[in-house]
């Protein structure tokens, strides 16, 4: 059963060592992820499972001690997602897909030792009932389950950004952060999937996962960070 979840951003430049001169410029959402982590720590779940968006190559299960590297950054940094395991010393295992990485990294920076942490590479394209499905599937992984759900919100919200601007994503954002800061399950599976796509929304399939894995739990949510540096918009809420 899902006893508590953690919503953060995935960008990279979330580590200081990747955003280099622009690291201050993040502080904020990262002392986000540092709260909402803490209120994953004090549920005490049983397992931990991080579920991010990911290329074609990284989809699917990530077992604990997969390594991770900021190295495609430019950056010599590396991390592992929780404890070590036989998957951290087959060098040969595939790497975290980059928003794993990133999950891993705040897990690191936080001290996470709470529960076993597996991972859980999710597809843009996945549908919202596919998504529902995987997110019951989650909760049933044992009594306790925490989730640390990552994704960005749209990449369409000024001229600069990746995506140009786009007068719908203000809207689409703002629904999705008034939907996770309240654990509006409803609403998340609502979601729009073809516009989230249009729009480059990165959190739409796990924020969905995450709408499977709550149906029924009861939790609460709390907004901790909605802004949208670089155009870009991050959402940091925790659910208990």
């Amino acid at each position: 059963m899902l006893v508590a979840a953690a919503v953060c951003p995935c960008p990279p430049l979330l580590v200081p060592d990747v955003a280099a001169g622009a690291a201050p410029e993040l502080d904020a959402a990262r002392a986000a992820c540092t709260d909402a982590l803490g209120l994953l720590a004090a549920s005490r779940p049983d397992l931990l499972v991080v579920v991010g968006p990911a290329e074609q190559s990284g989809r699917g299960p990530h077992p604990e001690g997969t390594r991770g590297s900021f190295a495609g950054f430019g950056v010599d940094l590396a991390v592992r997602l929780g404890r070590e395991s036989a998957a951290d010393a087959d060098t040969a295992a595939p790497l975290l897909p980059a928003s794993l990485a990133v999950a891993a990294w705040l897990l690191e920076r936080t001290g996470w030792s709470d529960a076993p942490v597996e991972g859980l590479g999710v597809g843009e394209p996945l549908e919202a009932e596919r998504c529902v499905r995987t997110g019951a599937g989650l909760a049933a992984r044992a009594e306790r389950v925490a989730l640390l759900v990552m994704g960005d919100a749209g990449a369409c919200r000024t001229l600069k950004a990746p995506g140009y601007l786009d007068e719908r994503a203000a809207g689409f954002d703002a629904e999705a952060a008034r939907a996770l800061g309240t654990a509006d399950v409803d609403a998340l599976k609502a979601l729009d999937a073809e516009l989230a796509q249009e729009l480059k929304v990165a959190g739409r399939a796990p924020w969905q996962v995450l709408a499977g894995a709550a149906e029924g739990a009861g939790l609460a949510g709390a907004l901790l960070y909605d802004e949208a540096p670089y155009g870009v918009g991050y959402i940091v809420a925790a659910w208990s």
